[in-house]
């Protein structure tokens, strides 16, 4: 059986009701405007961290951001210089994402997966600036100012 306690419960409430939100957000700067797209699957998985966990190191902004643009970076890297094929890509592009955020101590999990649908969707340079740069800029300036001003955390750690 399951044990949920009223904090954990609470926890779970805020998590998705700020996830939900700032996806909205992006969503709707991405359907309802004209200003470009802002939305990336891999952001989905980072509402977990931000709003779920955001005293995890994965979580900070400099890990989000670099994270992000990093892996997505190397996605359109293997699809415009890397001559191979897609499931070859799809894979070695996950690699050097995962290789370069460790190395480079930018580690952000759900970044992971910008590679594959970079490469999947074919996608260009423009990619990095729009979802990934804008839209990282707004997650992080929501999960600020909810985490720090609204929650009261201490958020982004010091």
């Amino acid at each position: 059986m399951i044990n949920i306690t009223k904090s954990t419960l609470q926890k779970a409430l805020i998590a998705g009701f700020f996830s939900a939100f700032t996806i909205g957000v992006l969503t709707i700067l991405t359907y309802k405007s004209t200003l470009g797209f802002f939305i990336a699957g891999s952001f989905g998985s980072s509402m977990v961290l931000l709003f779920g966990f955001p005293e995890s190191p994965f979580a900070q902004p400099k890990n989000v951001f670099f994270g992000h643009l990093c892996t997505a970076l190397v996605g359109v890297f293997f699809v415009n210089f890397v001559p191979l094929p897609i499931y070859i890509n799809i894979a070695l592009g996950v690699g050097v994402g995962v290789f370069l955020m460790i190395l480079l101590n930018i580690v952000h999990p759900p970044a992971g997966g910008n590679p594959i649908m970079v490469i999947i969707g074919s996608a260009s340079y423009d990619y990095l600036v729009s979802p990934i740069i804008f839209g990282c800029i707004i997650i992080l300036l929501l999960a600020i100012l909810v985490n720090k001003f609204l929650l009261r955390k201490n958020y982004p750690l010091k």
